[in-house]
């Protein structure tokens, strides 16, 4: 399967345009991220169900601090209908820069999901809800409505989440790109599955993915940099140095972040290692070779991040003709 993601900063009309072209071209889902700072994700997802006929619509991804489950369980509900049973629901732990910004503490985020998915899938069977959990509270709630079987993804980094998203999730987002960390996720997630006495074939692998294509390898590449900066700079020491990356970089790339000083980042402060590491980039033939890597691992998903490609409408069509259609 080949998703992809959409930020959006850009207007809806504008998403919904670009997710009707990446319907058109052959993928199979659309992501849209969910942050305070921009647009509201449901509203938009409705928009683009309204767009589309095929295409299956996800929050990618949502939270559990920012909305109670009911409410969560309403609003992806609603998608679900009117889009004919489209919705799937992506749902991580967040970031606490986030939350600390908005006045909202981040208190035991593996206990928060956990215990949201559970309430989560009892709302949208159509349940009365009674929860007296360590994190989640509700107190004979039902929706008036039944929203139906909606596949939830967790979003997963770190070892016990992605073993968590093993035990209880349709599928996971993870924010990587390259096989080195897909072999360290998919032992977590697997671990979690055996626990849970699943199948490991019930589990949607996804890799959320800077992606950067052009028929010219530099100009694809150029587009991944800021990108790739960012993931850098937010990366845990273990990460880069599972990527032989040198960790002081890390500090040296988020402070010109902070000062908005991009010339740097664009200049040479992030390297080619980095960008193997952090993104799927250059031309088709270079693109479809580490996704023929990853799908080997055993990802099932293949998920076109943020940049896309410096022309976001060529990229895509580019993906649908010489990836998608020629996999």
């Amino acid at each position: 399967m080949f998703g992809i993601e959409f930020v959006p900063s850009d207007p809806v009309l504008k998403l919904a345009y670009y997710t009707k072209l990446a319907e058109d071209n052959g993928f199979d889902n659309v992501w849209i991220t969910d942050h305070y700072n921009n647009r509201d994700v449901y509203t938009t997802l409705a928009v683009l169900a309204q767009n589309t006929n095929r295409i299956k619509l996800g929050t990618g991804v949502t939270n559990p601090y920012t909305r109670n489950a009911a409410i969560t369980a309403q609003s992806i509900g609603a998608v679900n209908e009117i889009s004919g049973g489209r919705a799937v629901l992506g749902i991580g732990p967040g970031d606490k820069a986030t939350f600390d910004a908005m006045g909202i503490e981040w208190e035991k985020p593996m206990t928060t999901v956990s215990e949201t998915v559970s309430v989560l899938r009892e709302f949208l069977s159509g349940k009365k809800v009674s929860h007296q959990g360590e994190r989640v509270n509700i107190n004979g709630a039902k929706l008036a409505f039944k929203p139906g079987n909606i596949p939830i993804y967790i979003g997963a980094q770190g070892p016990k989440m992605l073993e968590l998203s093993g035990k209880i999730a349709d599928g996971v987002l993870i924010n990587a790109s390259h096989p080195k960390d897909f072999e360290f996720a998919i032992k977590q997630i697997n671990a979690g599955v055996k626990a849970a006495g699943r199948n490991p074939k019930d589990v949607d692998v996804g890799a959320y993915a800077c992606f950067s294509i052009d028929k010219k390898e530099d100009r694809a590449r150029n587009e991944a940099k800021v990108v790739v900066a960012f993931i850098v700079a937010g990366s845990p020491d273990a990460v880069l140095e599972r990527h032989n990356i040198d960790v002081a970089a890390k500090k040296s790339i988020g402070d010109a972040i902070a000062k908005g000083d991009f010339g740097a980042l664009m200049g040479g402060m992030v390297t080619d290692d980095m960008i193997d590491a952090f993104s799927i980039c250059g031309t088709p033939d270079t693109c479809n070779s580490r996704i023929k890597e990853l799908k080997k691992i055993g990802v099932t998903q293949i998920i076109v991040g943020s940049p896309i490609g410096p022309d976001k409408e060529k990229s895509i069509k580019l993906i649908g003709k010489e990836i998608i259609g020629g996999k």
